[in-house]
């Protein structure tokens, strides 16, 4: 399969096995969890986990197709298109500790750090594939172009966060029901504040996390 030739080439492989154990770690206690509570409000978190995987899976094709052909054909950049337009799904798992504000959860720590690990596993997918486009950005632009890059990709993402989270979207609805999106626009008209704070708090927050992980994985160049 090409995806998994490419996932475990030998300057990703490390890094895409150790979030594939932590991936089948959450499964595992997901399911867990649903046997020993037999309530199964909480196997969405698979779901999600599984829709934060598709965006290392299109920069995987994106750094590939760069490599092999010209970046600026139409194929890399509608894989480009598609790896931004379903990003969002891996930090969105954060939102999910929503549901632990409804009511009282007699396992609610339980419960958190289920939702926390899951969280952490999306965010670190995000980051992978996002490090990788960059690189991608980097090498045809310049490094400052692929940091402003990176900004940008984080303020859409905290935008299309607040789509998912407050207006239900879904990233493949971009397709599918694009008439949806004009419907929506009257609410985040009617709610600017919430708008400009949500995403705003996401853009900072992913953004922040970015910047520790990328200067956490560079600790090893500074070793002697």
């Amino acid at each position: 399969m090409k995806l998994l030739r490419l996932a475990l080439a030998r300057e990703t492989a490390v890094p895409v096995l150790a979030l594939g154990f932590a991936s089948a770690t959450t499964v595992a206690l997901v399911a867990a969890r649903i046997i020993w509570t037999r309530d199964v409000m909480y196997a969405s978190l698979v779901w999600n986990l599984f829709l934060a995987w598709l965006p290392l899976g299109f920069s995987l094709l994106v750094r590939e197709e760069f490599q092999s052909k010209s970046a600026r054909g139409w194929r890399c950049w509608t894989l480009a298109a598609a790896w931004l337009l379903f990003f969002p799904n891996a930090p969105y798992i954060f939102t999910d500790v929503v549901h632990l504000t409804t009511y009282f959860y007699r396992h609610f720590w339980v419960d958190l750090v289920l939702i926390l690990l899951c969280a952490v596993t999306g965010l670190i997918l995000g980051f992978l594939s996002l490090f990788l486009v960059q690189g991608v950005v980097r090498k045809l632009y310049g490094t400052a172009t692929s940091w402003a890059f990176v900004l940008g990709v984080a303020g859409l993402s905290g935008f299309g966060i607040y789509l998912g989270r407050y207006l239900r979207w879904n990233s493949w609805e971009v397709f599918t029901r694009p008439w949806k999106l004009w419907g929506n626009v009257s609410k985040m008209v009617g709610e600017p504040e919430r708008v400009v704070a949500f995403s705003l708090t996401f853009f900072f927050f992913s953004l922040m996390a970015y910047f520790f992980v990328v200067a956490m994985a560079r600790l090893h160049e500074g070793e002697v």
